[in-house]
Parts: structure tokens; C-alpha cells; sequence
């Protein structure tokens, strides 16, 4: 059947929709900060480029994460480098620097919140086939190194994304965001 003919069977005609009605379906700042936040965190472990940090911002507010860490040599707003790839997403999504990322994984271990490094080791697992505890923490590491090494003895678990081409990994801030949905999709069935 042609698109014309199917599109009069099922009595519906499809059209775009406009940015302000988009924009009308999302919550406001003053509604977001009453909306229940997932307990997922995030640790951006030296991520060195504002325009990924950026993105990783704009992820993290498209599930609602709870909190987002930003630690090392990570960059951190204000800076424009940010805004310009975040979109205002810097602005609706909880976050905190620290220096020393083993403060913030000190703190997440004493409040019970697993962590889950987005990594290759010997022992990481399909990022799909793994059963995430929540609440969690999700660490993703240094567009070259990874995480840092002194991190894996506090890890719990680690995942990592399949790859069929030449390249051993994605960017972080698509990584990033590929995994968030899965854990979105995991948590909307969580008991």
C-alpha cells in the first residue's frame, strides 16, 4: 500500500510537532523540582571536554537522574561551553564538583548505593543483560583512560557496550546516554 492510502486506513494524518507544543508537554524548573527524581547517579570520572560534559547534562535530565557528579579534572558550569551543548540542562539537573572522586564514592558507600562502572575490565558485563540494582550510581571515565585505576577496588559491578566495528568504544556523553535509557527502561520495571 502506498503512504497516502495507508495513512487514510488508519485515519490519521502524521505532521511534525511544532516546538512550542513539544515544549508545552515538558515540565517547567519550579514543576521539575517536585517531580520524583530516579535514584540513579551519575560520576564523571576527568572527563575532559566541556562539549561532553555538556551532553552528559543533557542526558541526565532526560531520565531525571538524581544527581549528577562532577569530579577531577571534569569542567563544570558555569561555562558557556557547557550551556551551548546542555541547553539549560545544567540548570534542571542536581550536581556537585569534587575534586577527589573518592569522596563522592566514599559517600555513596556509606549510603548503600551500589557503583557501576561503565568500563571494560575482566569481569564487565552487556550493559543489556545486566540487572541493575537501584538506587545505583553509574561512573564513565576519561574520554582516553577510562576510569581511573585507583576506582575499580571500589566498584561493584561493570557493564560495557558491545562493539561490532574497529573502535573499542563510543564517546562517553553517547555512552552515557545510551546506557541512562537502559537503566530508564530497567527502572520503569523495577519491583
Amino acid at each position: 500500500l502506498g503512504n497516502a492510502l495507508l495513512l487514510r486506513i488508519i485515519g490519521k494524518k502524521m505532521r511534525k510537532k511544532a516546538h512550542l507544543e513539544i515544549k508545552s508537554e515538558r515540565s517547567s524548573f519550579s514543576e521539575l523540582s517536585e517531580k520524583q527524581r530516579k535514584p540513579i547517579y551519575i560520576i564523571a570520572d576527568n572527563i575532559r571536554s566541556m562539549h561532553n560534559v555538556g551532553s552528559i547534562f543533557r542526558s541526565s535530565d532526560a531520565v531525571c537522574v538524581k544527581k549528577l557528579y562532577l569530579c577531577g579534572i571534569t569542567p563544570y558550569p558555569p561555562r558557556k561551553e557547557i550551556t551551548k551543548t546542555a541547553l539549560d540542562a545544567e540548570r534542571s539537573v542536581p550536581w556537585e564538583y569534587h575534586e577527589d572522586v573518592l569522596d563522592v564514592i566514599k559517600y555513596l558507600k556509606s549510603e548503600n548505593i551500589p557503583l557501576i562502572a561503565l568500563e571494560h575490565i575482566t569481569s564487565s558485563h552487556d550493559f543489556q543483560e545486566f540487572n541493575y540494582p537501584f538506587p545505583l550510581a553509574l561512573i564513565v571515565g576519561n574520554e582516553t583512560d577510562g576510569i581511573s585505576e585507583y576506582i575499580l577496588p571500589y566498584i561493584d559491578h561493570a557493564v560495557e557496550i558491545p562493539m561490532s566495528g574497529i573502535k573499542q568504544s563510543l564517546n562517553v556523553s553517547v555512552a552515557t546516554g545510551i546506557i541512562l535509557y537502559e537503566l530508564h527502561r530497567q527502572f520503569k520495571a523495577f519491583p
